[in-house]
């Protein structure tokens, strides 16, 4: 039997999460998919896909086998297109990307993407979480902060700047803190996600903080601070609107630890397809022109 045409049957059900729609995607027949797929549990002698009555999920696997069936599909798409000398992007784009980024800077220029890039699709995987490109078939993660994965290349689109910020309310009745060691007389909005977790750091120094709220969302911090709930950190773009309407005061100036990078990533040894070129000149390009994803120290 086709073990490319097993191959593409499985990632394409793997995609789109039912034999069905995978079947009206490749234009086959539903039973065919779900033959196929089976005759590649089979050959492998490992189960790929977990079956239920809603939804298809792929097992742990199914999960690295998908990663790597996907580059192989990638590579022969990349290689054919190549031959034909196309130079419109195509097929289907993973992307990882933060939660506040996303919703603050790449959903916006999404339409302009697309209408850009007809013969394209885009699945924007947004989480917070950390996504591991070697194994999980994303083609690009944009990630906040330094970097340190050797498997992985990256090309910096931005940088920005963390603050330290507070309700004006809150700081009428708290008062306001002079240097990073206050914060250990005040409630701090606590980023559960954050790399450093607990401990904030400024130029010079690291401070642990803690208070009666711990989020793992960007967003709840930046609501939690205009509810003068406590002191939060954060780039500099998440608090613009309450500081700008005097919501919000900066506090802590001065103390600023450098500012922050952002990177596109990519595996290493992985070829990347004409659709991930496109999308991380668009995205670089557009971020630019952004002056607060633009930071100097």
């Amino acid at each position: 039997m086709d073990r490319f045409l097993l191959m593409q049957c499985f990632a394409r059900t793997a995609e789109m999460g039912s034999f069905s729609a995978a079947a009206r995607d490749l234009g086959l027949s539903q039973p065919n998919v779900s033959r196929y797929v089976a005759a590649l549990e089979s050959h492998l002698h490992r189960r790929l896909l977990q079956r239920s009555t809603r939804k298809l999920h792929l097992t742990p696997e199914g999960e690295r086998y998908y990663a790597e069936a996907r580059r192989i599909l990638d590579a022969v798409a990349e290689a054919e297109s190549s031959l034909r000398s196309e130079v419109a992007p195509a097929g289907l784009l993973r992307v990882a990307c933060p939660t506040a980024l996303a919703h603050e800077f790449v959903m916006p220029l999404v339409p302009s993407f697309l209408r850009a890039n007809p013969d394209l699709e885009l699945d924007l995987q947004i989480s917070d979480r950390f996504v591991n490109l070697i194994d999980e078939g994303a083609e690009l993660a944009l990630r906040i902060g330094e970097l340190s994965d050797s498997a992985l290349r990256a090309r910096r689109i931005g940088v920005f700047k963390r603050v330290c910020v507070a309700e004006t309310g809150y700081i009428a009745a708290r008062g306001t803190p002079h240097t990073p060691e206050d914060l250990g007389q005040h409630d701090c909005i606590v980023y559960s996600l954050l790399s450093t977790g607990a401990v904030w750091r400024f130029s010079r120094i690291e401070v642990p903080v803690s208070g009666r709220l711990r989020v793992n969302s960007p967003q709840a911090v930046r609501e939690a601070a205009l509810a003068g709930l406590g002191v939060a950190l954060g780039p500099s773009w998440l608090f613009e609107d309450g500081l700008r309407t005097g919501r919000l005061r900066r506090v802590l100036r001065g103390y600023e630890a450098p500012p922050v990078p952002i990177h596109m990533l990519y595996v290493a040894n992985r070829l990347l397809p004409r659709r991930a070129v496109a999308f991380m000149d668009f995205i670089a390009d557009a971020f630019s022109r952004v002056e607060a994803l633009n930071a100097t120290a």
